[in-house]
């Protein structure tokens, strides 16, 4: 064995307390409109109770709160060239007056970057995530191959990003910014509660034959509802392990009014199964362990617009 690899081998492994960061992403928020709140929050303080207690966890609500700034809309600037999407996304800064962003205030970047683990909680609206949580997916088209030298495009130049895109040394750039870490899905919902008939249509529906049960999305499979948002992190070098995303059918044959928080944690079935996905999250981080370089990760996910 060579000195340089004996010095390697000898150093001292990074010693840490586990990280991770938990996200609420329904929409509804007890402090505005619709003035209850959302299961994924209840969920959320539950799960807090029951992780282990040596770790270190972070959450976060993304929900509307009334006043606060919500998740700008990605500007799509990957699809002018990858160099032109920056790592972190520089398309919105913190504390802006014109175009505030959850986001930026929120130091989103910099907590997933921290974080060893992520766990995302949410319902299913109209067979898909959140307008929220798709947001916040949507900004985080960065995190794979997005440009952390911004300062070699001056920051947003057109032109200057693709011929960087184009040349060698974009290949010793690009890079997913936040591999390795682990991601876990949970996801609920009704799927339609009251509102269907004997059939499985729409009772309110005047043209039956336009809506075929038979034909609906993912097959009865409502867990695929967020496997847009599984696919993207494990395209970006996130793990998602099977057993880390699940589904639970919430308030099944009930008026939307009889299905709040209060009515979901009396769901015995619904809350094994979130208790279960909880425990096989501690389970799998635990044994993963720490993600080497999340100090560096968060420095380098400082906005760059201040």
């Amino acid at each position: 064995m060579d000195e340089a690899k004996a010095e390697a081998e000898a150093l001292p492994l990074e010693e840490r307390p586990l990280q991770v960061l938990l996200i609420a992403g329904s929409a509804r928020r007890i402090d505005g409109c619709p003035g209850l709140d959302g299961k994924a929050r209840a969920l959320l303080h539950r799960m807090l109770g029951r992780l282990p207690a040596g770790w270190q966890i972070d959450h976060v609500d993304i929900g509307n709160e009334h006043g606060k700034p919500k998740i700008q809309g990605c500007n799509g600037c990957v699809g002018t060239s990858m160099a032109l999407c920056v790592w972190p996304c520089n398309c919105y800064g913190p504390n802006s007056e014109t175009q505030p962003d959850l986001m930026w205030n929120e130091k989103l970047y910099q907590r997933l970057a921290r974080a060893d683990a992520w766990a995302i909680i949410g319902p299913v609206w109209w067979y898909g995530p959140t307008t929220n949580l798709k947001a916040m997916f949507d900004r985080l088209v960065c995190m794979s191959g997005g440009n952390p030298r911004p300062d070699l495009i001056d920051k947003k130049s057109t032109l200057k990003a693709q011929a960087l895109e184009r040349s060698p040394l974009w290949r010793d750039l690009t890079r997913n910014h936040l591999e390795g870490r682990t991601a876990a899905f949970f996801c609920y919902g009704n799927e339609g509660g009251n509102e269907l008939d004997a059939d499985g249509r729409p009772r309110i529906l005047r043209h039956k034959a336009w809506f075929d049960p038979e034909a609906e999305p993912y097959g009865g499979d409502e867990r695929s509802a967020y496997q847009g948002l599984v696919w993207q992190c494990r395209y970006s070098g996130i793990e998602v392990p099977d057993e880390l995303w699940r589904h639970a059918r919430i308030g099944i044959g009930r008026a939307y009014a009889d299905d709040q928080a209060d009515d979901m944690v009396e769901e015995r079935e619904a809350m094994a199964c979130f208790d279960a996905w909880v425990d096989a999250f501690g389970r799998y981080v635990t044994a993963k362990g720490i993600v080497p370089g999340t100090t560096e990760a968060e420095r380098g996910a400082k906005s760059t617009t201040d």
